[in-house]
C-alpha cells in the first residue's frame, strides 16, 4: 500500500513550495497536479514519475472530483509514493477533505504538507499587513463559489467594519455580494485590491473601493487567477498603487 501526501504548491511561483513539499515531490512515483501548478515546479519531479493533470479552473472544462478521488485511490494501490500537488494550501478551498475521506475509506494513510495560500502571498507582494494594530484584528478567507448542490449566498463574513477579507474565486460574482455588503452598511470607500496572478511574473494589483467593485468587469483582467482583498488595513497599499498608476499615466 502506497504513501499518499497532499502538498501545497503555493500560489504560483515555483520556489514558494516548502522544502518538505519539494523533497517529497522529487521522490514521488506518481504526481497528480492542479491546473495552476507551475510547469517548472513539475520539472522537479522524478524523471520516471507519472504526471497526471487533474486541474480545475472556473468556467473551464475540468476533471470531476469524484473521478480524481477514484484515480488517487487506484494510484495508492499501484505506487510507493503518490503526491497530490495542489495550488496554494491544500486545506484552503482545495477540496482536500473529499480526497482525504475517499483515501481513508479505502484504507490508506494520508499526510498533508501545508503551502502558502494566495492571500498571504498577495500581502507579501504588497508589503501590506492583513492584520493591523488598531485597525484590523481578524482575517476572513471566503468564497461565493458553491458546489452544484449548494445554494449561493451573499453572507460572506460576520466580521467588523475594519476586518480584512480575502475573497477567493469571487470576481465574476462580485456584483451581488459587494452590493449585499453595501446594503448592510459597509462603507463604500472601504479599500479593495484585485490581485491577479499572485507571485508570478504577470502579477498585477488594481486598487478600487467597495462602492466601485460591483461596476468592475472581469473582462478588464487577464485570464490568471484573481484574489480580492478588502479592508481598511489595505488603505496605504491602495494609495500607493493609485500613485504608481498616476505616475505611469503621466510618463506615457
Amino acid at each position: 500500500m502506497g504513501r499518499i501526501v497532499l502538498i501545497g504548491a503555493g500560489p504560483g511561483a515555483e520556489d514558494l513550495i516548502t522544502v518538505r513539499g519539494l523533497k517529497l515531490l522529487m521522490q514521488a512515483d506518481c504526481v497528480f497536479y492542479d491546473a495552476l501548478v507551475s510547469p517548472s515546479l513539475l520539472s522537479e519531479a522524478h524523471p520516471d514519475a507519472k504526471l497526471v493533470a487533474v486541474g480545475k479552473r472556473c468556467g473551464k472544462k475540468s476533471t470531476a472530483q469524484i473521478f480524481i478521488n477514484k484515480q488517487l485511490v487506484e494510484a495508492a494501490e499501484q505506487f510507493k509514493l503518490v503526491v497530490r500537488l495542489k495550488g496554494g494550501d491544500p486545506m484552503v478551498f482545495g477540496r482536500a477533505d473529499e480526497e482525504i475521506t475517499a483515501l481513508k475509506a479505502a484504507g490508506h494513510i494520508v499526510e498533508v504538507v501545508p503551502g502558502v495560500t494566495a492571500a498571504l502571498a498577495a500581502a507579501s507582494s504588497l508589503q501590506a499587513s492583513l492584520t493591523l494594530r488598531g485597525v484590523a484584528r481578524s482575517l476572513t478567507l471566503t468564497t461565493p463559489s458553491v458546489g452544484a448542490d449548494e445554494v449561493p449566498s451573499t453572507e460572506l463574513f460576520t466580521g467588523t467594519e475594519n476586518d480584512t477579507v480575502a475573497v477567493y474565486m469571487g470576481l465574476r460574482q462580485a456584483g451581488p455580494w459587494a452590493a449585499a455588503l453595501l446594503e448592510k452598511g459597509r462603507n463604500p470607500n472601504t479599500p479593495v485590491i484585485l490581485c491577479e496572478s499572485v507571485s508570478l511574473p504577470a502579477e498585477k494589483f488594481t486598487p478600487l473601493n467597495l462602492g466601485k467593485l460591483p461596476l468592475f468587469s472581469a473582462d478588464q483582467l487577464t485570464d490568471g487567477p484573481c484574489l480580492i482583498l478588502i479592508g481598511q488595513a489595505l488603505a496605504k497599499s491602495c494609495a500607493e498603487l493609485e500613485t504608481d498608476i498616476q505616475h505611469a499615466s503621466k510618463a506615457a
